[in-house]
């Protein structure tokens, strides 16, 4: 109890005093998940909503294997992206390996299939209601997806907030394609596994409580995100035409 008394004190203080070595992991573990997120959700909330709407053949198959993807371990991902940017790897050419960039490319091939089966989910539910007036109208199956996509946003938003805490809790993927080279890859949950295995336990305490603090206010912007929908939904109810009585 005292030692981790003792701990917790120190991580608090290296939090108060801004330490420099903990604010140079924090900010480079942001940085890359926030790049890894602007990347996948570029492609995952285009292609989510064009496969809520598309009807085609084998979209089964595509949809089985796209769940699929949502429960590949990440150490598989980074396995997979290291393979690729080998030297012997058709990016290796690249020259990425154990770098910045690696990590972005693992977190974001990682939080794709997340983004793209959540905004499939809600551009399908919202075809299922708003879908047939659409069409009616002449609206082709790429320009609905659009518009449902924009009807969803305030959801949507939610999916996005979503996969940024799904990318900053990583830590299996960007081990094995960052190497956590200190000063160069190391990010807050990498430096938590190194530094606890070290026995330096207020560093990892230091940055596991951020982490937390990081995730809680992500759930927390869901939450509020989600009750200012509501509101905003129940508040926006046609009001009765001048002169008529409810």
């Amino acid at each position: 109890m005292t030692t981790f008394s003792e701990s917790a004190a120190t991580a608090l203080q290296l939090i108060t005093t801004m330490d420099a070595e903990l604010l140079t992991i924090v900010g480079r573990s942001l940085a890359v998940s926030a790049s890894a997120c602007l990347l996948a959700c570029s492609l995952g909330l285009v292609l989510g909503a064009w496969l809520g709407v598309a009807r085609f053949a084998g979209r089964g198959a595509v949809l089985t294997l796209l769940n699929t993807y949502l429960a590949v371990p990440s150490v598989v991902v980074g396995l997979v992206v290291y393979l690729l940017l080998s030297r012997t790897g058709p990016l290796g050419f690249l020259g990425w390996l154990f770098s910045f960039k690696a990590m972005v490319l693992a977190q974001a091939v990682l939080v794709l299939p997340v983004v793209t089966a959540l905004t499939r989910q809600a551009v399908e539910d919202a075809q299922n209601l708003h879908g047939e007036q659409l069409q009616s109208l002449g609206a082709q199956p790429l320009m609905r997806s659009l518009l449902l996509a924009w009807d969803e946003r305030y959801a949507l938003l939610t999916v996005l907030i979503a996969s940024f805490g799904r990318a900053i809790s990583e830590v299996g993927a960007v081990m094995i394609v960052g190497g956590n080279i200190d000063g160069f890859t190391r990010v807050m949950t990498t430096a938590i596994a190194l530094e606890t295995r070290k026995g330096d336990l207020p560093m990892a305490l230091g940055l596991g409580l951020i982490l937390l603090s990081v995730v809680l206010l992500l759930n927390a912007l869901i939450g509020g995100l989600r009750r200012w929908r509501e509101a905003r939904e129940s508040g926006t109810a046609p009001a009765a035409p001048l002169g008529v009585s409810a």
